[in-house]
This record gives structure tokens, C-alpha cells and sequence, in this order.
């Protein structure tokens, strides 16, 4: 429950589809000078360095954010593109923000971030890459965080629930726990990442979230070849609830960059 350690596949071509949309969210819902809140259940350590062993190993972010960035998939100004200038600006030129320092590069003074993580070693590099930023990183189930916070102050905002999916009920206990969540919170936004798998595991909870007809319920999946022999991933999706106006022109216009893939 407690192995999974992102950094063998940040950057990834899955990180490049929730990123892109994250970010585009995040930078939607600022246009507002309004204060908002960000609320994340499986945070990881938020940076990660492209040069590193781990990364180099699985060659994932090579065929994901580096050919992205080779091919300008994101023009300067995508907001993506702001928060990944923004971490290597601290950073160095190898550094790679995961969704916690998309936010944080993000969002405002103003606004109220919480991030969840329970692996020892994630929470400490997690709680390291926030130092600069107002955010709490907290070692706790991600779920009940969410449980606890929602609806939080200010009520604007967002969740983003990106699970490893080790646990595999987690499968069929999301749909019930976002619309438990969507019920104490009906004006956030709620965003779930999952992978797309060869056995087609996540078809049974994608179904169901579409069945609890969510008000301004999105979902988007992107394909991709695996990126070695018998990887069992094969695409991205996101499911939001209360997607902002605009979202999906950002969704399509990545569906036709995946589909040259």
C-alpha cells in the first residue's frame, strides 16, 4: 500500500494529460479575485529531477514531457508551461513539478493549498518542496483528509484525487466516495485521475461515475502505445465533476496532440 513511489514515472505521458488540464484549471479559476482552495489526496513529493536514476530507467518521461517540450506541445503562456518555468527557476533546468508544485507555482497568496501523503519517504521530500510556498502537506489518508477539510474555507475551489491504484478496491469504492465528497462540497471542483489499463479494470468506475449524472461531469481519456513490452497502461483519463466553462476545448485540442503519438 505504501511502495508506490512516483518518480519512476514522472513526467510521464499520463503526468502530461492531468498536468496540462490541472494546471489549465487552476489558472481558470484565478482569473477570479477570489481567494480559493486546493485540496490534493495523494500528493507524492511533489519535485522530481528528469536526470535522475529512476527517471532514466523507465525512459517514461522522455517519450512523455520531453518529447512534448520538443515537439511544443505548450505554447510559453499555457499555464503548464508557467509552472514548470516557475519550478526550474528554483530549481535547475531538470527539475519537473509534480501536481502539488503545479499548484503551488499557481495559485496565490490568497488562496488555502492542503496536500496528503502518507509514504514516509514522499511526505519528507513532499514537505522539503513546499518550504518555499504557504501549503500543508499532511501525513494522512488522503480520503479522510478530504473527508475532514470538505467543505473547506475559502469554498471555492478544487480536488484532485490521484490514487496509485496499488489498493485495487479503490476502484470500486471511488465513485461512492466522490459523490459523498460532491454532496458536502457541491460547488468544488473535483477532478479524479486514472490510468487506463489493458485488462480495462477501470471501465467498471468509469460507468459508474457517469451513471451518478454529477452536475458539468467530464470525462477525457487519451491513448498512447505502452511505453516498454507488457507495461499495462495504455492511456489517461480524467473524470471531473463541475468542470469549468472552456475545459473541454483544452481536452480536445490534447486529444489531437496524443493522436499523432
Amino acid at each position: 500500500m505504501l511502495s508506490y513511489q512516483h518518480i519512476y514515472h514522472a513526467g510521464n505521458l499520463a503526468d502530461v494529460q492531468k498536468h496540462a488540464l490541472l494546471a489549465w484549471v487552476l489558472a481558470y479559476l484565478t482569473r477570479k479575485d477570489k481567494p480559493l482552495s486546493y485540496v490534493e489526496t495523494h500528493a507524492g513529493r511533489g519535485l522530481y529531477h528528469l536526470d535522475a536514476a529512476e527517471v532514466i530507467k523507465t525512459g517514461e518521461a522522455a517519450a512523455g514531457i520531453g518529447r512534448a517540450e520538443r515537439e511544443a506541445w505548450f505554447g510559453a503562456d499555457h499555464p503548464l508551461s508557467l509552472a514548470i518555468e516557475r519550478t526550474r527557476a528554483r530549481h535547475g533546468q531538470t527539475a519537473y513539478p509534480g501536481s502539488p508544485l503545479i499548484a503551488a507555482n499557481l495559485l496565490r497568496k490568497t488562496d488555502t493549498l492542503h496536500f496528503a501523503e502518507l509514504h514516509p519517504q514522499e511526505y519528507a521530500g513532499l514537505t522539503d518542496a513546499l518550504k518555499p510556498y504557504k501549503a500543508k502537506a499532511h501525513r494522512k489518508d488522503g480520503f479522510e483528509l478530504a473527508q475532514s477539510l470538505l467543505p473547506p474555507n475559502p469554498r471555492r475551489g478544487m480536488l484532485l484525487i490521484d490514487p496509485s491504484y496499488e489498493v485495487k478496491t479503490d476502484y470500486d469504492r471511488l465513485p461512492g466516495i466522490i459523490a459523498r465528497l460532491h454532496r458536502k462540497w457541491n460547488v468544488g471542483v473535483i477532478a479524479l485521475w486514472y490510468p487506463i489499463l489493458t485488462d480495462g479494470r477501470q471501465k467498471g468506475m468509469v460507468e459508474a461515475l457517469k451513471q451518478q449524472q454529477l452536475p458539468k461531469a467530464l470525462c477525457h481519456e487519451v491513448q498512447f502505445p505502452a511505453v516498454r513490452e507488457g507495461h499495462r497502461m495504455v492511456g489517461s483519463g480524467m473524470f471531473f465533476v463541475n468542470a469549468p466553462f472552456g475545459v473541454g476545448e483544452e481536452a480536445a485540442r490534447l486529444e489531437t496532440l496524443f493522436a499523432r503519438l
